[in-house]
């Protein structure tokens, strides 16, 4: 029995490990999955195990817990990322406007600080350590969270680095309390060395620091992430809200949930299909991209299966609903992001695993060492100072830093470079990934179809093909005619005029130019208008072993040429994919598309393995099997149809310009859209992580020389014992040293950028927007020198400076003001003459 359960009061990677401690203790349980990122639980038990047992163990572990959807026993939900983060500035603030004086007063004597004479005479010394302690209590209650977690995960046998901070700062507080009783005593004796014994021995500070600069750095790390709760919502929103029904033949607008099965429903175009089920009249074609992540439409007609929350492009239709409510597709996929969501293990962060052995063993040392001293000694104040040294000199200030400042520098210059990294858990697993799986269309592709080849019969120009067939496509919305229109449009094409536009469903269209009969379409619809395609079979074949789609052009007795369309790869692909290779990783390409095309794209762009005809829940199953063979995986995607593997991956990364679902349901985004990126991520988790390690070498090699000195191993040879003022120092020193290599990492950049293989594409692509002041136009039907003194004389009544050259067939035009192609090509046809290219 599967249950899935909302948690609040979760605020770490130790809050999940605790959860599932809880509830792997009771008899029954048999699979825990907690998530940090959406609050939830789910849980595979037995059906002797009740929720109301779960609910109440989660309870006892100290945090809410609720059946999915009803009111937690907490009362209230989880705090939300922006309240948690607001609340981390808010005590930062706070703390380090209480830090600020409490500092000057307790460094002020050895850093040569002016202090009034209130504070610095021997008999005020009460009044210089009271006011100290009165300025870190403040500091204590806005951050008594972390004596809140730290103490209840001691009690739990699973210290983190929460109760590291409790415990150092804690003792040192109470220390300074114990010392203003002394030295109360001494001054009421007249003991003043007892005085200046306790004087110099003060925490306050160490105390107050250790509180504000943890604080920071969870601060900085907490901004670092985004929100990425509502990609369930939103998907949620695709479906329609309502659907028209035809019920005893009279059309009704209801609500979509009280669809059933059977019932016949009408759709026009441009709205979203509200359920799955098949067509029984009428014929369309649907916009899949929500679901399968391709651009191109899809014919449909009666008799073929419709998805929900899809989209009805063209033409009405009639469906029977088959699927309904919890049943269809998009309802799969919502469940899919959740249970992989909620599988998700969160990441322990390296500081707390080593703090699970370190704070046991600095309670355990600090214990000794009191003891040790005071058997020594016989001085009980002595012995204390000694225990309470080695607890504040080894309170962790650098540990605790060494991970959030290194994420937040990384995170940031990620972003200078648009790769958006919503977590610390996504760059620490990024750095082990040893499989990447990247989503075709939109990630490696363009994502819509353009031209590639043109191949015409012998006395047909490709401006010309390009232009007779952009005349009768551009009356066509499909995207296969928009992709012509364009490359007309690129290239400077004449514009003609079509007339008597026919389109056949599926097959083409049919039009009159200057009055001749022109078709377009696929072969079956050409051979089927009379025209043989066996002219181009070679060409034909070759070109779809590519991948890529067809489209014939013919007038009424030939075939005139060919135009090839696919969804090409983007510039930087290929790089982008050898980098990942050159980095150990192997690359895994899915895609929804047949097995030719997805194969050609594979040999085009170097990747290892390529799964075509793949739908939405076979991605994710995929990743899943990867999982389960030992891999580390990252899927890569932008359409909302990859947001259950983005979610089940190990490392979910979006592309920038894909859909927001995608966008919500990855751990990384890609802002530019660049799978260049995608390489550069991977770079910089490992340049994180290796800073990370460097910055928790450095904070133990502190602890493994300061907490011996701090024990007093010198003091019986040389009289050396770690006063407060230089324990606080040192302990200072070794966060900036933490804070100055993670500075470091604000010179990254990633390597294809280095390389420049990418700042060359966009400076081809910029270059290409560059207008120019010179155009060259492609001219038929001049034969002598008063033909061209004809062309030369149109343009110039029209402000522009020709140059015909009648071997060529052109005339070169130049401009002061940009003139349109429009323009210049009515100019040039008014005087007789017809504009074959304008460049």
């Amino acid at each position: 029995m599967k249950e899935k359960f909302d948690i609040s009061g979760m605020s770490c990677a130790a809050c999940v490990s605790h959860v599932e401690k809880a509830v792997c203790k009771l008899e029954g349980a048999k699979e825990v999955n907690v998530s940090l990122m959406t609050n939830s639980m789910t849980v595979v038990h037995d059906d002797n195990l009740t929720s109301r047992e779960i609910i109440d163990a989660v309870t006892k572990a100290g945090y809410g817990a609720s059946l999915k959807g009803e009111k937690d026993t907490a009362g209230s939900g989880a705090l939300t990322e922006i309240d948690e983060t607001a609340g981390m500035k808010r005590r930062f603030f706070v703390s380090l406007c209480c830090l600020i004086p409490l500092f000057y007063i307790g460094m002020g004597k050895m850093l040569g600080f002016p202090l009034p004479a209130s504070f610095i005479a021997p008999e005020n010394a009460v009044n210089y350590a009271f006011t100290q302690f009165l300025l870190v209590l403040p500091i204590m209650f806005m951050n008594r969270v972390y004596y809140e977690r730290g103490f209840r995960s001691m009690a739990l046998g699973a210290p983190n680095m929460d109760s590291l901070i409790a415990i150092g700062s804690m003792t040192a507080v109470v220390y300074g309390v114990f010392a203003i009783y002394r030295m109360s005593t001494g001054i009421a004796a007249g003991n003043m060395d007892l005085v200046h014994h306790y004087l110099s021995n003060l925490y306050f500070e160490g105390g107050g620091m250790v509180l504000t600069l943890i604080t920071l750095g969870k601060f900085l790390e907490s901004r670092s992430r985004k929100k990425t709760g509502q990609a369930i919502e939103k998907l949620m929103d695709l479906s329609p809200k309502t659907a028209f029904v035809i019920r005893d033949g009279v059309e009704t607008e209801i609500p979509v949930e009280e669809v059933v099965i059977g019932d016949i429903l009408a759709v026009r175009p441009g709205e979203s299909i509200p359920v799955d089920g098949k067509i029984v009249s009428g014929s369309t074609s649907v916009d899949e991209a929500a679901i399968t992540g391709e651009s191109i439409p899809v014919e449909k007609s009666v008799g073929d299966t419709v998805i929900g929350a899809t989209i009805n492009k063209t033409g009405y239709f009639t469906m029977s609903a088959s699927r309904v409510g919890s049943d269809t597709t998009i309802s799969k996929i919502i469940e899919l992001v959740e249970e992989a969501a909620s599988s998700k293990a969160p990441v322990s962060q390296l500081a707390d695993k080593i703090a699970s052995i370190f704070v046991p063993a600095v309670i355990i040392i600090a214990a000794a060492v009191t003891v040790i001293w005071l058997l020594v000694t016989k001085d009980s104040g002595f012995a204390i100072s000694m225990g309470v040294a080695v607890l504040v000199i080894s309170c962790p200030c650098s540990l605790g830093l060494a991970t959030p400042l290194a994420i937040m520098v990384g995170t940031g210059k990620g972003a200078e470079n648009g790769i958006l990294i919503k977590s610390a858990e996504a760059l620490e697993i990024a750095h082990n990934v040893d499989t990447v799986v990247l989503d075709k269309t939109g990630t490696i592709t363009e994502g819509k179809p353009r031209v590639t080849d043109i191949i015409t019969k012998e006395g047909v120009s490709q401006l010309k093909l390009i232009s007779m067939a952009s005349a009768l496509e551009k009356f066509s919305e499909h995207p296969l005619s928009l992709a012509v229109v364009e490359k007309a449009a690129e290239d400077h094409a004449a514009v003609r005029e079509g007339e008597d536009f026919k389109a056949y469903f599926g097959k083409g269209i049919e039009g009159k130019i200057n009055g001749s009969t022109y078709f377009c379409g696929n072969k079956a619809f050409i051979e089927e208008m009379g025209v043989s395609a066996d002219s181009f079979a070679q060409d034909s074949e070759r070109l779809a072993m590519e991948g890529k789609t067809i489209l014939y052009f013919a007038d009424e007795n030939v075939l005139m040429g060919i135009i090839a369309v696919a969804d090409t790869v983007k510039p930087e692909s290929r790089d982008a994919i050898s980098a990942l290779k050159n980095m150990g990783m192997k690359v895994v390409m899915l895609t929804g598309d047949n097995k030719v095309t997805g194969e050609a794209i594979a040999a085009q762009t170097g990747i290892d393995e390529a799964i075509c005809q793949v739908l939405p829940d076979r991605k994710e199953e995929v990743i899943r099997q990867l999982k389960d063979e030992g891999h580390i995986t990252a899927m890569v995607g932008d359409g909302i149809n990859d947001a259950p593997a983005l979610t089940r991956a190990d490392v979910g990364i979006a592309i920038g310009a894909g859909s927001d679902i995608a966008i919500e349901s990855a751990d990384i985004v890609l802002m530019k859209s660049s799978l260049a990126d995608c390489a550069g991520a991977f770079e910089l988790s490992r340049a994180v992580m290796k800073n990370i390690r460097q910055n928790l070498f450095w904070a133990f090699f502190y602890n493994s020389c300061a907490i011996p000195i701090a024990a007093g191993v010198l003091y019986p040879f040389f009289g050396i014992k770690l006063s407060p003022m230089i324990g606080g120092a040192a302990m200072s020193f070794s966060s900036l040293c933490v804070v100055t290599n993670a500075l470091r990492l604000r010179g990254f950049k990633p390597s294809l950028y280095k390389e420049n293989k990418v700042s060359e594409t966009n400076k081809i692509e910029e270059t290409k927007e560059v207008l120019s002041m010179e155009k060259t136009m492609v001219i038929e039907g001049m034969s002598c020198k008063h033909c061209s003194a004809r062309v030369e004389k149109a343009l110039q009544d029209i402000g522009v400076q020709a140059k015909v050259d009648l071997e060529k067939k052109t005339a070169l035009v130049t401009m002061e003001n940009a003139v349109e192609d429009a323009k210049l090509i009515k100019a040039v046809e008014d005087a007789g003459y017809d504009v074959i290219s304008v460049k």
